[in-house]
Formats: C-alpha cells, sequence, structure tokens
C-alpha cells in the first residue's frame, strides 16, 4: 500500500527525472525528441506551491508538508 508521503516522493522524484532527462551533461546521448517530451511534460507539472496545496487539501493523498 503507498502511503502519502511515498506517494509525494514519487511526484518529486518524478519531476527530478525528466529535469534530469533534459540536461545533456547529466544524461548524455538521449534523443532530442525525447527531451522535448520531457519539457512538455513539465510544463504543467505540479510546483511546490501546487504540492502543498495538494497537502493541505488532501493529507490522506499527499501527506504533510516536507
Amino acid at each position: 500500500m503507498t502511503m502519502p508521503r511515498e506517494r509525494r516522493q514519487a511526484v518529486i522524484r518524478t519531476e527530478k527525472f525528466l529535469i534530469d532527462l533534459m540536461d545533456p551533461k547529466t544524461t548524455a546521448r538521449v534523443p532530442k525528441e525525447i527531451r522535448k517530451k520531457a519539457a512538455q511534460c513539465l510544463r504543467h507539472y505540479p510546483t511546490d506551491y501546487d504540492m502543498d496545496n495538494a497537502a493541505e487539501q488532501a493529507p490522506a493523498v499527499f501527506g504533510d508538508k516536507l
């Protein structure tokens, strides 16, 4: 069973992964199209502010602020 804190951490780790995927220094030899798709995914990705709001409104889903 996924705990709220684990869910929140998954969102944070996914954001870091996508950011790293866009950086050629961090992830070499990634096709330009994949980098572009990562950027598109991040365009409307929840910010820390959004995640804090989600945690306040639905603590059973996203847990407490980190």
